[in-house]
């Protein structure tokens, strides 16, 4: 079922709807091929500490998408809390990470990521961010594209298959 813009409001959560930010995050891994076993048997308790912490540190925002009342999809953001020093002053570079954006299969392709990615840039722009990362799946980098986001020079190594040649 098509839907046209005017059925989709996209609106803040509550920390009531943290568990419901949690279970999409957790599909989302599984819609990517991220098998059940090596998820953490407790994956919820861990997300839902980890929403708690960034609330509280980090002006976490969470964003859901409703279709006729009813939740179809969600994105969370936040200050990147680095993975280094951060030497730059918050002028030149304060960053904001958006993570977890996901849609229910049945209302993809129809501009919902695109208006939650929307909601956590406006967000972070409100709080001060200069810039925003975030990782993309390789369904999410059109959307994100859409969006003037840029790939990066990041680069990965699977380190337990290194050195086995």
């Amino acid at each position: 079922m098509m839907l046209t813009e005017q059925h989709i409001t996209i609106r803040e959560t509550t920390p009531p709807e943290d568990s419901l930010i949690a279970q999409h995050f957790y599909q989302m891994w599984r819609d990517n091929d991220v098998l059940d076993e090596v998820m953490s048997p407790n994956w919820l308790d861990i997300t839902l500490e980890f929403i708690t912490q960034a609330r509280q540190e980090l002006f976490y925002q969470a964003f859901v998408a409703e279709v006729n009342s009813v939740i179809v999809g969600s994105a969370s953001c936040q200050l990147f809390s680095g993975l280094y020093p951060n030497v730059f002053t918050a002028e030149y570079r304060k960053l904001g990470y958006i993570w977890g954006v996901y849609v229910e299969t049945a209302y993809r392709r129809q501009g919902i990521a695109k208006q939650l990615t929307q909601s956590a840039m406006s967000h972070l722009k409100a709080i001060g961010c200069t810039r925003v990362v975030l990782n993309a799946s390789p369904s999410g980098k059109p959307v994100y594209s859409s969006l003037g986001f840029l790939e990066s020079n990041a680069m990965q190594l699977d380190l337990r298959e290194w050195g086995k040649e």
